[in-house]
């Protein structure tokens, strides 16, 4: 039992009981963690369904009401490191993120990395069905990030990631800030600056085809305004 895969969900009906079963099918043992925000089309019952089943397996916490992507992945960071896990993910619940792709981030970090990034803007790595101006604002807020933090990452906002048990319990985790988009460059940052390693493995980035996209403009906005927030970060320790 050291291998947990966070996957943060609101209205993922159409997604979950299929990214559930394919990271299970996995070889290797990797668990699941589901923190659903209240979705009231009833994702959190396919998942007790699959608890069931899969006892050992799956786990999920409810939240009541949509309370952010940074406060989800904050809670199953807080309930990996109670329950042992050495290795922890964070992945998309909607395809967008390959799961095959878990085993590779996993190796990155077994193999030295304390972050394993998966990346849509290193050489192999590419988006699939974006819209030009998706990718015009997704690659211009890279840079923008590049450029204010220094930080040696093409892919700051990215959301398919491995760390290693030490970073999260190194990480203030109480004292991150943000929620969105701006919450990836924030983790990244803080573990950077805190002078762990972090590795960017290419991905296929595939766009969503159920469900609804959660991007909105203030996440956008916050990621803008936070970065510069950002610098001001020490190397702050748990």
């Amino acid at each position: 039992m050291d291998k947990l895969v966070i996957i943060p969900t609101y209205n993922e009906k159409e997604n979950i009981e299929r990214i559930i079963l394919k990271v299970l099918s996995l070889p290797g043992s990797f668990h699941v963690l589901i923190v659903d925000d209240g979705s009231p089309d009833g994702t959190a019952d396919i998942v007790k369904r699959l608890q069931g089943l899969y006892p050992e397996q799956v786990h999920l916490i409810q939240r009541t009401g949509k309370q952010g992507l940074g406060t989800a992945y904050i809670a199953g960071f807080k309930y990996a490191l109670k329950k042992g896990y050495q290795y922890i993910f964070e992945m998309d619940a909607d395809f967008s993120h390959n799961p095959d792709d878990l085993q590779r981030l996993y190796h990155a970090c077994a193999s030295g990395a304390d972050v394993a990034v998966g990346s849509r803007y290193v050489p192999g790595g590419k988006v699939v069905n974006w819209p030009w101006d998706r990718i015009f604002i997704s690659k211009g807020g890279a840079f923008y990030t590049r450029m204010i933090t220094w930080m040696p990452v093409k892919d700051p906002t990215a959301g398919f990631i491995c760390y290693r048990r030490d970073v999260l319990d190194t990480i203030p985790l109480d004292k991150v800030k943000f929620v969105g988009y701006a919450f990836q460059i924030e983790m990244k940052y803080r573990a950077w600056r805190l002078g762990f390693k972090i590795q960017e493995v290419p991905i296929t980035f595939v766009d969503r085809t159920e469900g609804q996209s959660k991007m909105t403009k203030g996440i956008v906005e916050e990621a803008m305004y936070g970065v510069w927030k950002m610098r001001s970060f020490g190397k702050e320790r748990s």
